[in-house]
C-alpha cells in the first residue's frame, strides 16, 4: 500500500466520523416516510369521525370543507390538555384557525410538542402583544390593490386569503380574517393592468394565502391574462398544499398548469414529519408536468432549529425532488414571537450544510429586512482576512488555509 492511499483511507475514516454524529441522531428524527403505518391509523380514525370514504379524503374540496376550526371537534381527534383547549378558546377570539383533516393525520395525538402539532394548534403564546402585524410593511409597497412589489422586477399578486391549514407562524396573519375571501376579478383585473403598464416586470407571483385555493377555472383565466403579456418571462406559484393538502394537486390541475411554462412552484415544509407518501405523489405529479419546484423553509423554535433536523428535512425534500431554496429567518410577526430564533442559530445550521451534505441540499439562509426592504442572505463568515495577493480563507472543517489571489 502506498503512501497515496494510506492517505486516501485516513482521509475516509476522517470523513466518516465527521458525520458519525449525524448518522446516529437521524436515527431519532421522525420523518413522514417512517410513520407511514402511524398516520394511516390515524386516517382510518378521522375519516370514521367524518364517516368519510376514500373519495371524500382524496377531494381537495371535501379537504377544504371538512377543516377543523374548533376545539370541541379537536379534542374528539386527537389529545388535548385542558390547558390546550382553554389557549385554542382563547386565541381563536383574536386569530383565526383552521386545520385539514389530512394535516391532523400527521400529528402525533398525544404529544404537545409535536412540531405538527406546534405549527397547526393555537397557543397561548400568540396572546403575546409583542411584534407587529406587518413586519415587512407589505400594505405600503402595494401600488396597486392585491399586488406587492418590492423588487424592480417582480412583484407579488395576492389571488386569496384562504389557505387548507392557518399556520400559526404566518407571516400575514393580519389578512385571513374571518371569512374565506377570494380577491376580486375587478381588483385582479387591475394587478394585471399594472403588470402591463410596466414593462420591467418579467416574474410574478401568485400567492395569498394559498394560490392553489382558487378554482381551476380562475386559475386558467389569470395564467392566460399573464401568459399573454410579452414582458412577463416567468409565473410563480406559493401554494403550501403539496404539505397540507396534498390531494389539491390533482392530474387536472398539473395539465392546466403545464400549459404555462416557464412555470415555478415553490412550497412550504418545515420538518421531515410532512413529507410523506401523499407529500411525494404531489411532488411526482407536479415534476412530471415539468414544474420545478423549491421549498422555503422557516426557521421555527421547537420545530426545526436543530442542525440535524434541518438536514434531514433538505435530504428528504431532495429525495421527492423538491429544492431545498430559503430557509427564511421568523420575522416578529404579532402572535408568531414564541416561535423567534436568534440569528446565530440559523447561522449555525447553515455551517452544519456546507460540506457535510450535498449542495443540491443547502438553501440561502435569508432575514427579510424590516420596512419591506426585501430578502437579505446571512452567510456563515469564510474569509478571514485579505493581503494583498491572497485570501485566508476557513474551510468547512473549520481549517484557516491561504488561497493566492494574484
Amino acid at each position: 500500500m502506498d503512501n497515496r492511499h494510506q492517505a486516501s483511507i485516513k482521509r475516509a475514516g476522517e470523513l466518516r466520523e465527521s458525520i458519525s454524529d449525524y448518522l446516529e441522531a437521524s436515527q431519532n428524527i421522525e420523518t413522514g416516510f417512517k410513520l407511514a403505518d402511524i398516520q394511516r391509523e390515524n386516517k382510518e380514525y378521522i375519516k370514521k369521525f367524518f364517516n368519510a370514504s376514500d373519495e371524500d379524503w382524496n377531494s381537495w374540496k371535501w379537504q377544504v370543507s371538512n377543516r377543523i376550526t374548533d376545539a370541541e371537534t379537536l379534542k374528539q381527534l386527537i389529545y388535548l390538555s385542558k390547558e390546550e383547549f382553554d389557549s385554542i378558546k382563547a386565541v381563536e377570539s383574536r386569530y383565526r384557525w383552521a386545520i385539514s383533516p389530512y394535516y391532523i393525520s400527521l400529528m402525533d395525538r398525544h404529544k404537545h410538542d409535536c412540531p405538527i402539532r406546534m405549527q397547526a394548534i393555537p397557543s397561548k403564546y400568540e396572546l403575546d402583544e409583542n411584534g407587529k402585524l406587518d413586519p415587512m410593511d407589505e400594505e405600503h409597497t402595494s401600488p396597486e390593490t392585491s399586488v406587492t412589489r418590492r423588487y424592480p422586477d417582480r412583484l407579488i399578486i395576492y389571488v386569496t386569503n384562504q389557505c387548507a391549514m392557518y399556520c400559526r407562524h404566518c407571516q400575514r396573519r393580519r389578512n385571513i380574517g374571518e371569512v374565506d375571501k377570494q380577491t376580486s376579478v375587478r381588483q385582479l383585473e387591475r394587478a394585471i393592468k399594472y403588470v402591463k403598464d410596466n414593462k420591467e416586470i418579467r416574474d410574478v407571483l401568485l400567492t395569498g394565502g394559498d394560490a392553489l385555493l382558487v378554482s381551476n377555472k380562475l386559475l386558467d383565466w389569470l395564467l392566460t391574462e399573464l401568459r399573454s403579456i410579452p414582458h412577463v418571462e416567468i409565473i410563480r406559484i406559493g401554494s403550501r398544499t403539496p404539505v397540507t393538502m396534498p390531494q389539491r394537486i390533482t392530474d387536472k390541475l398539473c395539465k392546466l398548469l403545464e400549459k404555462y411554462h416557464p412555470l415555478y412552484l415553490n412550497t412550504h415544509f418545515n420538518h421531515p414529519k410532512e413529507i410523506t407518501q401523499e407529500a411525494a405523489s404531489a411532488a411526482n405529479r407536479l415534476s412530471k408536468a415539468g414544474i420545478p419546484l423549491g421549498n422555503q423553509a422557516v426557521l421555527l423554535n421547537g420545530v426545526n432549529n436543530d442542525k440535524f433536523v434541518m438536514r434531514k428535512l433538505n435530504q428528504e425534500l431532495l429525495k421527492i425532488r423538491v429544492r431545498p431554496y430559503y430557509i427564511f429567518h421568523p420575522k416578529s410577526v404579532k402572535g408568531t414571537m414564541h416561535f423567534k430564533v436568534k440569528v446565530q442559530e440559523g447561522i449555525e445550521i447553515m455551517e452544519h450544510l456546507r460540506g457535510y451534505t450535498s449542495g443540491l441540499a443547502i438553501p440561502t439562509y435569508i432575514i427579510n429586512a424590516p420596512g419591506g426592504l426585501g430578502k437579505t442572505p446571512i452567510l456563515p463568515e469564510y474569509i478571514v482576512s485579505w493581503g494583498k495577493d491572497y485570501l485566508k480563507i476557513r474551510t468547512w472543517e473549520g481549517k484557516v488555509v491561504d488561497y493566492p489571489n494574484p
